[in-house]
């Protein structure tokens, strides 16, 4: 193509950027059929490991795609996790989930096994496009590409939607006009993957009063992180390996030999959230919607969750039957949720600081911390567990709908149904990307409830309660007493009635609320 010529076709959905948030957000959508295109800036794939974890939640989500697997395999499962490196490690044990762990997996294996997936589902990936422009109109979004390849002209892809997940310092945020809100950073810490020997500085978290220096090991080598002395002129200048030993050495007051720097960055507090995730028929996700500090490693992970609400609604409007306000509930769900993840993260970070002011938070925060159910609560907020979405709790257009039934909105728990073809789970049934209606056998709803299943047989699987079923496992407790629950095609629980507990509205005036009008109307 000749420079500003267009690409020939129109695609549905054009993605920025190929980090997980990008690559799940293709498969999602080209799993359900939708033409969708990945420009991705950077030629190659980064050699250097960024993120090491995929927390409980990110399991799930691949597990309801049936790929979970394939990160299993790939490293080590820690069953804890810490908070603000103040209190003993928060065991997640019994908590409702079927992977009560962290994976640790680098980030270069994250993406290339979500690039393989997506490539499998149907989706393209550009490498080496960078967008200079955006622009929209009622009905498509123009994008400016340059191809980076030496001498390639640059060209212009259409799309009917885009979604922007480009990092915190988003071409498309900008360009769409969005705002992001927040605090910059204030204070900085280094990173470097450094060869250390563990007899000189052991693995693990070494706190003085001088602050703490983090040891994580890595294969042949450790993850040393540190603050930064005093706050650089230049946040984006390079890092040295003299800075790094220098950092260490105030802080644990002795000499550390570093050596062999493999990566050397640094990173600071700045905590942003965009103004909105939508803007006409551009979104954002990922670090392109929120950045915070990077206290629990959530980046990723609650990356992977904006893709997972996003995909099935930008799919259904794609495919003509999202009924009104699905593609708004994207904003109205994941704006809150990344609220919240800025919230404690700010929180650990500000409890992470060696000052007198912050001593006695710290104490009191040890104090709490002792109550299993203040561990159990942190352990949740930490791992994303506790995510609730208010426009599925709101659904019967009571305000007490969270108090009465604690699982609306939540992600229904891997508990085992009964599907058409004999015993499966919560998560295997997910796995086609439709929505899943659990009905217990011969219920007062079941009669009524087959027969609206019906009108959207093509958007819906049909499955059962399994006996047994209401055993003391964490994952199958949520079903006690119910008689048919509504799973939205993400996994959060959009529906419930549970015998002689609440009257709900009609089974299918949520249906037609989540899943569109019938299709066999």
């Amino acid at each position: 193509m000749t420079s500003g010529t267009s690409d020939a076709r129109t695609v549905d959905v054009a993605v920025v950027g190929a980090g997980p948030t990008g690559l799940l957000l293709a498969a999602e959508l080209a799993m359900r059929g939708v033409d969708t295109v990945v420009l991705e800036r950077d030629r190659a794939r980064p050699t250097f490991e960024r993120a090491f974890n995929l927390g409980p939640r990110s399991l799930e989500l691949l597990d309801r795609r049936g790929i979970a697997d394939r990160f299993l395999a790939e490293g080590p499962r820690v069953p804890a996790i810490g908070f603000a490196g103040l209190v003993a490690p928060l065991s997640l044990a019994g908590l409702p989930t079927d992977h009560p762990y962290v994976l640790g997996i680098p980030q270069t294996r994250t993406e290339a096994l979500l690039e393989a997936h997506a490539l499998e589902q149907g989706a393209e990936l550009r490498r080496g496009h960078a967008i200079t422009a955006v622009a929209q109109d009622a009905d498509t979004v123009t994008v400016d590409v340059h191809d980076v390849q030496v001498d390639a002209p640059s060209y212009r892809l259409r799309a009917r939607y885009l979604v922007g997940c480009d990092g915190g310092r988003s071409t498309v945020r900008k360009q769409a006009g969005i705002a992001f809100p927040g605090t910059p950073a204030t204070r900085y810490a280094l990173l470097g993957d450094v060869v250390v020997d563990p007899a000189v500085l052991p693995f693990g978290h070494h706190v003085t009063p001088r602050g703490g220096v983090w040891v994580i090991p890595r294969p042949g080598y450790a993850r040393v992180m540190t603050r930064e002395r005093t706050r650089p002129a230049d946040s984006d200048a390079p890092v040295t390996l003299d800075e790094l030993a220098e950092a260490v050495q105030y802080v644990l007051g002795r000499d550390v030999a570093l050596s062999s720097p493999r990566w050397l960055t640094r990173f600071g507090n700045a905590a942003r959230l965009a103004e909105c995730y939508r803007a006409g028929r551009v979104f954002l996700a990922g670090d392109a919607a929120h950045v915070h500090p990077p206290a629990g490693a959530q980046g990723i992970n609650v990356g992977l969750q904006d893709a997972f609400n996003l995909g099935w609604k930008l799919a259904a409007a794609v495919q003509g039957w999202a009924p009104p306000g699905l593609l708004d509930s994207y904003h109205a769900e994941r704006h809150a949720a990344g609220e919240r993840v800025l919230a404690h993260t700010r929180a650990q970070a500000a409890l992470g600081e060696p000052t007198e002011a912050v001593a006695p938070v710290q104490a009191f925060l040890r104090l709490l911390a002792q109550t299993p159910a203040v561990r159990r609560a942190l352990a949740e907020c930490v791992t994303g567990l506790d995510v609730r979405y208010v426009e599925a709790c709101s659904a019967d257009g009571a305000p007490d709908s969270i108090e009465r039934e604690p699982w609306l909105g939540r992600l229904a728990p891997n508990a085992p149904i009964l599907a058409e073809h004999g015993p499966s789970s919560v998560a295997e049934c997910l796995r086609g990307g439709r929505a899943v209606l659990v009905l217990r056998h011969g219920g007062p709803e079941w009669p009524s409830a087959h027969e609206a299943a019906a009108a959207w047989r093509e958007r819906l699987t049909v499955a059962h309660i399994a006996p047994g079923v209401t055993s003391d496992h964490p994952t199958a407790q949520w079903l006690a007493g119910v008689t048919t629950a509504l799973i939205r095609p993400d996994g959060h629980v959009a529906w419930l009635d549970i015998e002689g507990r609440n009257s709900p509205p009609p089974l299918r005036d949520a249906l037609a609320r989540w899943l569109g009008p019938p299709a066999a109307a």
